[in-house]
């Protein structure tokens, strides 16, 4: 029986195709992976929305004779299941048309092998008009037009990508777009940016500015624990993790806590930092092991895997996804046990604990099986000399009760999050106000008793000598 042959309708199928959720920084970072895998060291990125929107990539790498040009503008290029070399970044052969089909419907490759130069061009308009796969060979004219071709034209040898005919982005937001851009560039190619991927150092530029590292690990901080590396064979490789866990808020300047923080916070940016090839694929994600905790938010764990154990990670084409197996998951579910508990103590180790024994607190805390409640301490010896001299105890036991009930916890903990630097309760009463305070205590004639519980309490506990005698000078001060 003869098998029937069923085209593809391409207008449908190029819709589906642009349709896979990339964003633009992360099919840049696939532009850029091939670059890598062609061994280039210099990689200068050029945009521009005057007067249209273009986007071109180009790298010093090897380039490509035209059989292999041709090869590589044909949809899944390489069979996913071969072995590959240990710097190929790609696997399925269709990260550079899907990455620019994605943003773009013009797509230019321009390489450059012995001094030889070679351009195809996929334009998406052309095809569903003609409705034929036909790969076009651009005129010499239409190149000299391009930026960064003549700076192609100067190398032994690279590879110029082209993405014209943009209809993903705004002018609007455009320069967000670029500063977006330049962020994830940073952290997802950071350890070849720093010669940290086996490799030497390389440079890559946006619009001639060069991208500094983002290393979300902070690892040359003295505070930053580094727990012991562990390393898992799986199939017939390895899987290297190494946990870290980032110095506190007090630990570090604010400017330095805001950088790690990154614009989405500490919270989302705990947990696995998964890398293949020394570049990052995916970050901020527990993979269903742990939920997102306020207490964890300073514990980041990164793995180092080889581009053979796709398969097993469940990598998607846009390397921007990945579900580790079962067997993968109960080791990274042990390691985290032991890591959790030292992050959590870092967090909320820190800070002092309300019910401090050393001193007499202001607050306490009572807990039982259904609630948590912050009251004040009705005990302090301060709220016991207020409440004797007050006309009125049952209003004043009203007035604090009310400021216990109405205690905002929800802004407290917004800001503890998002600007701890800020908070600063101390500076709320001043050293001579404090002087004034003990002068007025010592004047009210009591007991011995009664003072020693005072300078038990957290106002006095570094100030003793204001209330055992007047001060007479600075220097008692």
């Amino acid at each position: 029986m003869k098998p029937d042959i069923i085209r593809p309708n391409i207008k449908n199928f190029i819709k589906s195709l642009r349709d896979m959720g990339y964003t633009f920084e992360i099919a840049l970072a696939d532009i850029i992976d091939n670059s890598l895998s062609a061994n280039a060291d210099e990689i200068s990125i050029y945009t521009s929305e005057d007067p249209k929107f273009i986007v071109t990539v180009l790298d010093n790498g090897y380039g490509m004779n035209q059989e292999q040009l041709i090869e590589s503008m044909r949809l899944g290029s390489k069979d996913p299941d071969i072995e590959r070399s240990k710097e190929d970044l790609g696997r399925f052969g269709l990260g550079l048309k899907t990455a620019s089909f994605s943003q773009c419907k013009k797509l230019t490759v321009i390489t450059k092998q012995k001094s030889k130069i070679y351009a195809r061009q996929w334009d998406l308009d052309y095809l569903i008009n003609e409705d034929e796969w036909y790969l076009l060979t651009p005129h010499q004219a239409e190149l000299e037009a391009l930026p960064q071709y003549e700076l192609l034209k100067k190398l032994n040898s690279g590879t110029l990508v082209v993405w014209e005919s943009i209809d993903t982005l705004e002018s609007s937001s455009f320069t967000n777009t670029i500063y977006k851009l330049r962020d994830h560039l940073s952290l997802v190619f950071h350890r070849f940016i720093e010669g940290d991927a086996n490799k030497a150092k390389i440079k890559i530029t946006v619009n001639n500015i060069p991208l500094d590292p983002f290393n979300p690990f902070n690892e040359n901080h003295k505070a930053t624990q580094k727990p012991p590396l562990e390393k898992i064979k799986i199939e017939n490789s390895f899987a290297f993790i190494q946990p870290y866990i980032l110095p506190h808020h007090s630990k570090v300047s604010k400017q330095e806590y805001e950088k790690y923080a990154t614009d989405e916070g500490y919270t989302k940016q705990q947990g696995f930092y998964l890398y293949r090839g020394g570049r990052l694929l995916i970050h901020g994600t527990w993979w269903g092991l742990n939920k997102i905790n306020e207490a964890h938010k300073l514990v980041r764990i990164k793995i180092d895997i080889p581009n053979n154990q796709d398969h097993l990670w469940n990598i998607d084409v846009k390397k921007s996804t990945a579900a580790p197996n079962s067997f993968i998951k109960s080791h990274l579910k042990r390691i985290l046990q032991n890591v959790l508990d030292k992050g959590s103590r870092v967090y909320t180790g820190r800070a002092r604990p309300v019910n401090e024994v050393s001193s007499i607190p202001f607050w306490k805390v009572t807990l039982d099986s259904d609630h948590i409640h912050f009251l004040i301490n009705k005990d302090h010896p301060l709220f016991e000399l207020l409440k004797s001299s007050s006309t009125d105890s049952i209003l004043l036991l009203n007035y604090i009760k009310s400021l216990e009930a109405f205690l905002p916890i929800p802004a407290i903990q917004s800001h503890l999050i998002n600007e701890p630097h800020k908070i600063n309760q101390r500076t709320l009463m001043s050293e001579n106000e404090i002087i004034d305070l003990a002068q007025k205590l010592r004047q009210m004639n009591l007991s011995e008793e009664h003072i020693q519980q005072i300078l038990e309490t957290e106002m006095f506990k570094n100030k003793r000598e204001l209330l055992l005698y007047e001060p007479n000078s600075s220097k008692d001060l």
